[in-house]
């Protein structure tokens, strides 16, 4: 654990974020009393890109034109 007084932490906050997220816990002092700490967050236990492939299916007339009655249904042509 590494204790760094506030005014300190002000001047060089990046640098301890950047320790913190590295897996370090950085404890921040006021008048040499502990009042806050900077922890890793958890990484995500799955990747996000691409988590989902394979789970959805296009299928092949997917960009086919549209039937004459839907068509119109979108476009406000309602007969």
């Amino acid at each position: 654990m590494i204790i760094v007084p506030l005014d300190e932490a002000k001047r060089n906050l990046s640098k301890l974020v950047d320790e913190a997220a590295s897996g370090k816990v950085i404890t921040l002092s006021k008048h040499g009393r502990a009042v806050a700490q900077l922890v890793p967050l958890e990484k995500p236990k799955k990747p996000r890109i691409g988590a989902m492939k394979g789970m959805f299916v296009v299928p092949d007339d997917f960009d086919a034109p549209l039937p004459d009655d839907l068509l119109d249904a979108f476009e406000g042509n309602l007969s």
